[in-house]
């Protein structure tokens, strides 16, 4: 068994790494944009015409957009230009599309109404501020359907053939979910989406129409006659560390920028635990947790969002988030408190902290909010996987382009590898690093290394139950017939061809023997793996109110002159495209189409 009391503590929220050390597989992230260098500040007499506040991918998409019209554009962010892309760099790179080549040659058939109804069940909207986020939804998924694929394509973006079944819902027809796989991986991940931006945007400032101011922090709004003419702020020390680094606050100085029109696209929340707590549902969710670890470096912070309020800007659906349950603390953090998340197939065993099955049908991977609400009425901010290394070796994937070099440095020879058998090599090293994992060979020892775990306030795993939950699952895993809604769950899932190949065990006992007190050893599928995952920050989906044209909207219902937004700070559009529940893939998306927009209207308008 894994001695898990020998690894160090998990890192906490006071830590910051500030050089990071890397698994073999994960080299430092640096920009991948073929013709990276420094990015040219703004020599003097440079004016431009629009002012982008936030170097991520909503703002990298608006820079491309408006340059390309010939606009003149100043790019101001707080990070250093290691930081480039921001968030959309450490992503899988999963783009939600419908009605694709890809779904099709897989035997999925899907079509825009489908889609719209799954949207329509997951978002749930129930609010009167919910208009305009109700007609950006119609908006983006008629872009998911038609434009969004041909866009990227000719950009230079290209898609993994197999599609990804994500959330697929509560079990309801009319509820939340995806009814077909939607999930279309990134041929190089994150990094991918970022570059075919970048490159174009490097291009326009070679010609002279695009700059960075990076180490400005926006502190202020300039809003003259009712119309947003610029930004103030502060200039921070320069600073070399690397990407997704805590980087250091001391100012050397002040700045102001004007332009004819100013997009924020700053990002959410999810860097800032605190804010997160203040925010979070209680009345859907449960009380706020205690224990929150973070699935996003600490710049993402929401600083913008207060900043817009003071300008006069309307935020709505402040409540609304979308975190995960599946996290793990990183044995090699790059950012304070860093999570890593698991995707995780199907077939794996879910008990909340009490050691009791989670409600049915909430199975891996179809229903995050639920599941959260279901996590904390439980009394916990974590709850366990059980599984077998088979299980793991097919049916989990780390979130993340770094998590994943096959994919992100398009090796065909690494990818056809992932269809054998084996731990692919990260999964491998936080098996035996990871804080929140055991590995055993019998369910005595598995279940004695999860109690090793837990903390004096939190309830030991009781063996016989949990052995006896484990029992009852083998005994579904005889025949392809089983009353258990998750062994039906496992079955439906396998008719996807791509999934059955390359992403699903094939259905097995976890264990050899059976009956209690005989000391049940781990089954065919190798030793048995229990994880301990907790609550994860991600994406906040409630933000700054827009038209659809991604101009703000002011606290008196009417566009705010001159002040656009785009991506997560505008709630991915409107101030709010997902309402309660993300189908997913639809993050990255979410950041293109309302950059695309913002980008669009502001060189019409300027």
């Amino acid at each position: 068994m894994t001695n898990s009391a020998s690894r160090p503590g998990r890192t906490t929220g006071e830590a910051r790494p500030v050089h990071p050390v890397y698994p073999a597989w994960q080299p430092p992230s640096t920009s991948r944009a073929a013709n990276a260098g420094p990015l040219p500040a703004p020599e003097p007499g440079f004016e431009p015409d629009i002012i982008v506040v936030g170097h991520g991918l909503a703002g990298l998409v608006a820079t491309y957009e408006a340059s390309r019209a010939g606009k003149k554009v100043l790019v101001v962010d707080q990070e250093n230009e290691k930081n480039l892309g921001g968030q959309a760099f450490w992503s899988l790179g999963g783009l939600f599309m419908v009605d694709t080549p890809e779904q099709r040659r897989i035997g999925i058939s899907d079509s825009l109404e489908l889609a719209w109804r799954d949207w329509l069940g997951s978002a749930a909207f129930d609010r009167p501020e919910d208009a305009r986020p109700r007609e950006w939804a119609r908006a983006y998924v008629e872009f998911a359907a038609g434009e969004k694929r041909r866009y990227l394509h000719d950009l230079g973006l290209r898609i993994v053939p197999t599609v990804g079944w994500a959330e697929r819902g509560g079990g309801e027809v009319d509820g939340h979910g995806n009814s077909v796989p939607r999930f279309h991986v990134t041929w190089g991940t994150g990094p991918e989406v970022v570059r075919v931006f970048e490159e174009p945007v490097r291009d326009a400032a070679r010609e002279g129409r695009v700059r960075f101011a990076v180490r400005h922090r926006v502190d202020e709004i300039v809003v003259e006659d009712g119309r947003a003419v610029g930004v103030r702020g502060a200039t921070l020390v320069p600073c070399d560390l690397d990407r997704g680094v805590a980087s250091p606050r001391e100012e050397t100085g002040e700045f102001e920028f004007r332009a004819k029109a100013v997009l924020l696209s700053s990002g959410g929340i999810g860097g800032n635990p605190d804010l997160v707590r203040k925010y979070w549902p209680t009345a859907k969710l449960g009380e706020a947790p205690r224990d929150l670890i973070v699935g996003v470096p600490e710049h993402v912070d929401g600083r913008i969002l207060e900043i817009s309020a003071d300008a006069g800007a309307n935020l709505i659906n402040r409540d609304r988030m979308w975190h995960y349950t599946e996290g793990v603390a990183h044995f090699a953090p790059i950012w304070p408190s860093h999570a890593i998340r698991i995707i995780p197939g199907p077939s794996t065993l879910w008990l909340d902290g009490n050691g009791d099955r989670m409600p049915v049908p909430l199975f891996p991977g179809y229903h995050t909010t639920a599941s959260i609400e279901a996590i904390r009425r439980a009394g916990h901010d974590y709850s366990w996987f059980i599984l077998d290394s088979s299980i793991a070796g097919k049916e989990f994937i780390l979130s993340g382009s770094e998590q994943n070099p096959e994919l992100t440095d398009k090796s065909l020879k690494k990818f056809a590898s992932k269809a054998g058998s084996g731990l692919p090599p990260s999964i491998a090293d936080f098996t035996e690093k990871g804080v929140d994992w055991v590995v055993a060979d019998s369910i005595e020892e598995l279940v004695a290394g999860m109690n090793e775990l837990v903390n004096e306030d939190e309830p030991e795993l009781d063996l016989e139950k949990v052995r006896e939950f484990v029992l009852a699952m083998d005994g579904q895993m005889d025949n392809p017939f089983a009353k258990d809604a998750q062994v039906q769950a496992i079955h439906n899932a396998r008719r996807v061809l791509t999934d059955k190949l390359t992403r699903m065990a094939k259905p097995h006992r976890l264990l050899a023997d059976s009956g209690p007190g005989k000391g049940s050893a781990a089954g065919s599928g190798g030793p048995l793996i229990a994880v301990k995952v907790h609550l994860m920050t991600r994406k906040t989906l409630g933000g700054i109110e827009t038209t659809l044209d991604s101009q703000c909207v002011a606290e008196d219902g009417q566009p705010f002159p001159g002040l656009y937004a785009a991506g997560e700070v505008a709630g991915f559009g409107g101030g709010g495209v997902h309402g309660y529940n993300s189908l997913e893939g639809t993050f990255l998306g979410g950041c293109i189409f309302s950059g695309l927009k913002a980008g669009r209207a502001m060189a019409r308008e300027v």
